[in-house]
């Protein structure tokens, strides 16, 4: 049996072409265990925000292509949205796309007293994430993230 990564990254070379048909972009594909269900997510975006009507053309193509490559072999239920405001940011292409925009960070241990943090993104590379808060620069190793999201401004 194929691994979680590996139906990601073979699910997200199917949704491509599709995604291009239909004017979106990829932002992420997982494939995760919920209870007793398997969900393969994929999650669309373009400028100016995706449509319900876009998640549909995009999902109607989209369960047929896996139909056809029968992919994964155990029942899954298919979602197909967009990645929200509060994005999570998983991805080296979306930490680029992330450059000077509010995020949060919730660590897995505190680092100065706190696990928390929000600043504006700085900069990153395979080791680390800077961000600035308050005109301070703050690094912190990836390691040491637990989750690291678009922050919403309210």
């Amino acid at each position: 049996m194929a691994g979680k990564k590996d139906y990601e990254s073979e699910a997200e070379k199917l949704l491509g072409p599709i995604a291009e048909e239909n004017g979106v972009r990829i932002y992420d594909v997982e494939y995760v265990k919920e209870g007793s269900d398997y969900y393969l997510r994929a999650y669309i975006d373009k400028d100016g925000g995706v449509t319900i009507d876009d998640c549909e053309a995009v999902s109607r193509r989209y369960s047929d292509v896996l139909d056809e490559a029968d992919l994964i072999k155990d029942p899954y239920i298919l979602e197909v949205s967009s990645p929200g405001l509060g994005r999570a940011l998983k991805k080296d292409r979306h930490f680029e796309q992330s450059i000077g925009m509010d995020v949060e960070i919730k660590l897995y241990e505190p680092v100065d007293g706190t696990k928390e943090y929000e600043g504006k993104l700085e900069s990153f590379d395979k080791e680390s994430i800077v961000i600035n808060i308050n005109d301070t620069k703050k690094t912190f190793s990836r390691k040491q993230i637990a989750n690291i999201r678009l922050a919403l401004d309210f």
